[in-house]
């Protein structure tokens, strides 16, 4: 529960402490004394309102920043286990958790827990598990049928049971949506299916390998002058060995004469040893040239045959190479689109694989969808009976004795579309505020004081089964007049002095009703006063714990205002002592 709560430089007030108790603790102050502001307070810890111009429009002029901090005792192991996972530390339980949220002049914000940095959205999570506000805007959710499906699935214990109605709903129509994409493409793709397998065979009927088309281009090229190569290479060959006073012959006498200045002068050895080696070399050539000469004699046919498939790799060049990259092998770029293209082939048959599948799968997610609606609906039914009892007991005990309440449940079949994530139900909340009239659906009824009371009623059947240590009732008694005030104090009581898994809960209400706030076990009374002076005057809010004849003088003025005497005194200690608890 919240044990602590620290305010700061928050509109006009500049700093306040208050300290909570188990139970009911009422708020009271005069209209405009600053009540608001410690909701707007609480919804700033609890990560409901962001940052902004608007949240920044809330830091005291001339600070630099807004701060709120809760102090939370955590005595259920499990819900301290679960703030640990959200925050991302260790908090062990009975050990005291800080919260605090920094609100600066510009609108931008910060959490900490126990002084770790935490974001927003770890904090909305967390404050959802630590207290739960209802105010005059909950009167309005009442009104929506979403609204009227969660509090019936919470007192049936079915909200689980929705969410997973809710997924396999998604999942169902996610299903659906793939599978109409898919048929309506089924034309484009058969029609690329043909168009891949075509291209594949095409390739593959060719059936190039790499470098393959670099080679043959260079053989055409030879065989297409074979004439003149021959013509070339045997001149080569008449003037290296063949013809008269060829190379190699000219070579020979040139050593002879090397070989008599050998014998008179012995530095020339070098020079007769590269002479003989120059003869060497000319004669591998002779030798290399008449073999050449003999690989020119080709077939005929083989430049035919050569030129038809080099026309085969020029065509698929074409068509599929026809951005190769630079110094690359073109057949290399033929080769990868033929992978690229069966990969797609592979994907489209999948796809029209998929459609089988697909057909199946929404098969048995509208089966399962079904299955989970019936039940689903088999627990609402059998909640709203007990509901209706229920509800219509509480509101006998605020003065509705005439009143009726029912829940209209209309089954919708599966396939229907109206049908959403809140099940295959068709819920809403019907009233009878008065006998001989008419049911009415909730949100037809124009009584704010009937609906605050009918919200009331639903609080308390549902603070049961809430896991939620702390409740907040923002000035829930609009509309209702003093002589409901006990009662409805008596009942705010009561539900302070449940537990929650062996804990005691704590409320918290603001009210402006005497009979209400008699029933706190804790006063608080908010009040606000201008002080300093001169253009140093300021207007500043304080909270004040009220006890003896203080919280009997509020109490007082809370009936009578200016006007209280000592009858209203009486009167206020009478509430309290009715309440037992003055």
């Amino acid at each position: 529960m919240l044990r602590e709560l620290h305010i700061s430089n928050l509109a006009i007030i500049e700093q306040v402490d208050i300290e909570l108790t188990a139970g009911l603790n009422v708020f009271t102050g005069q209209t405009g004394a600053g009540k608001s502001l410690i909701m707007g307070a609480m919804e700033l810890l609890l990560g409901l309102r962001d940052g902004g111009e608007e949240t920044a429009m809330m830091v005291r002029p001339g600070a630099a920043e807004a701060r709120v901090s809760g102090l939370f005792e955590l005595d259920r192991p499990e819900l301290a286990e679960r703030l640990g996972e959200i925050f991302d530390q260790d908090i062990p339980a009975g050990e005291p958790v800080l919260i605090t949220r920094r609100v600066s002049a510009s609108g931008r914000s910060s959490v900490s827990v126990n002084g770790a940095p935490a974001t927003a959205g770890m904090l909305k999570e967390a404050g959802r598990l630590l207290i739960d506000i209802h105010g005059q805007n909950d009167q309005q959710a009442l009104l929506r049928p979403a609204s009227q499906v969660a509090i019936l699935d919470s007192f049936a214990g079915a909200t689980d049971l929705r969410r997973q109605f809710g997924a396999t709903l998604g999942e169902l129509r996610n299903r659906c949506q793939r599978l109409e994409r898919l048929r309506e493409s089924e034309d484009k793709r058969r029609d690329m299916q043909d168009l891949y397998r075509f291209q594949i065979d095409e390739i593959s009927g060719v059936d190039p390998q790499p470098r393959e088309y670099t080679q043959l281009r260079d053989r055409c090229r030879k065989l297409r002058n074979v004439a003149d190569l021959k013509a070339d290479a045997a001149q080569i060959l008449n003037g290296l060995s063949e013809g008269d006073d060829c190379l190699i012959d000219r070579l020979a006498v040139l050593r002879k004469a090397m070989a008599d200045i050998c014998r008179t002068d012995g530095d020339a050895e070098n020079l007769a040893t590269q002479l003989a080696q120059a003869d060497d070399i000319l004669q591998d050539a002779a030798r290399e040239l008449l073999s050449y000469q003999e690989r020119l004699d080709v077939d005929g046919d083989e430049l035919l045959e050569a030129e038809r498939r080099l026309d085969e790799l020029n065509r698929i060049l074409h068509k599929y190479a026809r951005t190769p990259e630079p110094n690359t092998d073109p057949i290399q770029a033929v080769l990868d689109h033929r992978d690229r293209i069966a990969t797609q082939l592979d994907q489209l048959e999948s796809d029209g694989r998929s459609l089988e599948v697909l057909g199946e799968q929404i098969a048995e997610s509208r089966r399962q969808l079904a299955a989970i609606g019936r039940k689903l609906s088999a627990k609402r039914r059998k909640a709203a009976r007990e509901l209706q009892s229920q509800v219509e007991c509480e509101l006998r005990d605020l003065e509705m004795a005439g009143a009726e309440f029912r829940v209209s449940l209309k089954s919708r079949d599966v396939d229907d579309p109206a049908v959403d994530a809140g099940g295959l139900d068709d819920l809403e909340f019907l009233v009878r505020t008065n006998i001989g009239q008419d049911m009415l659906p909730l949100r037809k009824i124009a009584s704010g004081g009937e609906m605050s009371r009918i919200m009331l009623a639903l609080k308390t059947i549902l603070a049961g089964a809430d896991s939620v240590p702390t409740l907040i009732f923002d000035e829930i008694d609009s509309n209702i007049g003093d002589r409901l005030g006990a009662t409805i104090g008596g009942k705010m009581q009561a539900l302070g002095a449940g537990t929650v898994d062996g804990t005691r809960r704590q409320i918290l209400c603001v009210t402006h009703l005497s009979q209400i706030a008699a029933a706190g076990q804790h006063h608080l009374k908010i009040t606000k006063n201008v002080v300093g002076s001169g253009d140093e005057q300021r207007t500043v809010a304080t909270v004040t714990p009220l006890n003896g004849k203080a919280r009997v003088t509020e109490l007082s003025e809370m009936m009578a205002g200016r006007t209280a005497s000592k009858a209203t005194d009486a009167h206020a200690r009478d509430l309290l002592k009715r309440q037992a608890v003055a």
